[in-house]
C-alpha cells in the first residue's frame, strides 16, 4: 500500500481515500492475505481512519500447544489528529506522567499517511489475547497412566518413604 500525502487528500473527492486491500503485511505471519478495505477522510484538523479487514493466521493453543487457524476480522475506527508539531523532535524524559486526554495520535498535516503501519498495528491489536483451540479444550494430556502407587520421579522417593511412616 502506498502511503498518502495528507495535503493531496484534500484535493480528493469527498476529501476521502479508500484503498483496496488484498496483500500479505510485513512483520504479521498469516496464512492468507489479509483482504478489505481502508478508508481514510480528511476532517480539516483530523483524520477518519476505518478499516474492515480480515484474514487467518495460525495461532498455538494456551493449554494444549496444538496449533490452529484463527479467522481475524478487523473492524476499527480510529481519529488521528494533524499537528504541526508531531514531527518536531521533543525532549522529553524517559519516564513521565500523561493525562489521559493526552493519549491522541497526531501526524503532521504535511506528511504521509502510512495505511499499511496503520493496519499492522490495528491487525495486532486484534490478534486474541487468551489463544484456545476449544473452549473445553482439556489441556495436554499426558500418554503415561500413572497410577497413585507409583513414583514419577526417583528424587520423591524420600518424600514419598516419610509419607508411608505418617499414620494413615
Amino acid at each position: 500500500m502506498d502511503a498518502i500525502f495528507i495535503p493531496q487528500l484534500t484535493r480528493a473527492s469527498e476529501r476521502t481515500e479508500e484503498v483496496q486491500v488484498q496483500e500479505f503485511l510485513p512483520g504479521l505471519e498469516t496464512l492468507t492475505p489479509v483482504r478489505g478495505l481502508v478508508r481514510v477522510q480528511h476532517h480539516g484538523n483530523y483524520l477518519e481512519v476505518s478499516a474492515k479487514v480480515e484474514t487467518i493466521i495460525t495461532c498455538t493453543c494456551n493449554r494444549c500447544l496444538q496449533q490452529y487457524n484463527h479467522r481475524l476480522a478487523v473492524k476499527t475506527q480510529e481519529i488521528i489528529w494533524l499537528d504541526e508539531a508531531a514531527e518536531q523532535e521533543q525532549d522529553l524524559p524517559l519516564e513521565r506522567e500523561i493525562a489521559v486526554e493526552d493519549l491522541v495520535e497526531t501526524i503532521s498535516p504535511n506528511g504521509h499517511f502510512y495505511p499499511s503501519e496503520w493496519l499492522y498495528e490495528q491487525m495486532c491489536l486484534a490478534l486474541p489475547q487468551r489463544q484456545l483451540c476449544d473452549l473445553n479444550c482439556p489441556g495436554i494430556l499426558s500418554s503415561d497412566t500413572v497410577s497413585g502407587d507409583q513414583l514419577i520421579d526417583k528424587r520423591w522417593s524420600g518424600l514419598d518413604s516419610l509419607k508411608k511412616q505418617l499414620p494413615g
